[in-house]
């Protein structure tokens, strides 16, 4: 078994987010814990871009509805951040496509919905 992509970082990411949902815990909206991630990450001196818009290519066209990844970190990770009762399989389809028009490899699938937080990571 090899490596875990991204495993340092990950974990860092992962971290964060788990003090974010002792401190607020579940229920909020997204918005919310985007915010409070979005605090952590600079305290933290993570490079990150919120609300990173990609292209979305059809027959040679361009779509007029980006997919928008909530957070990207080091143009490397991308994270999906939600507040459900529990990830399911659109959840994570929504990750891969993601990572396919990204061309990046890692996703994060962060959930704040539930009693403990729930991390699903997603490689292309």
């Amino acid at each position: 078994m090899g490596d875990l992509l991204f495993k340092n970082e990950s974990y860092k990411i992962v971290g964060i987010c788990m003090n974010i949902h002792k401190t607020l815990g579940m229920g909020l909206k997204e918005a919310s814990y985007k915010d409070a991630m979005e605090i952590d990450f600079i305290e933290n001196d993570i490079n990150f871009k919120r609300e990173q818009r990609f292209i979305v290519m059809y027959k040679n066209r361009t779509l007029r509805n980006p997919y928008i990844a909530d957070f990207i970190i080091d143009d490397s990770i991308i994270i999906e951040v939600k507040s459900v009762a529990f990830l399911n399989e659109t959840h994570t389809a929504q990750a891969l496509s993601y990572l396919a028009v990204s061309g990046m490899r890692l996703a994060l699938l962060i959930n704040f919905g539930e009693r403990s937080l729930v991390c699903k990571r997603v490689v292309l």
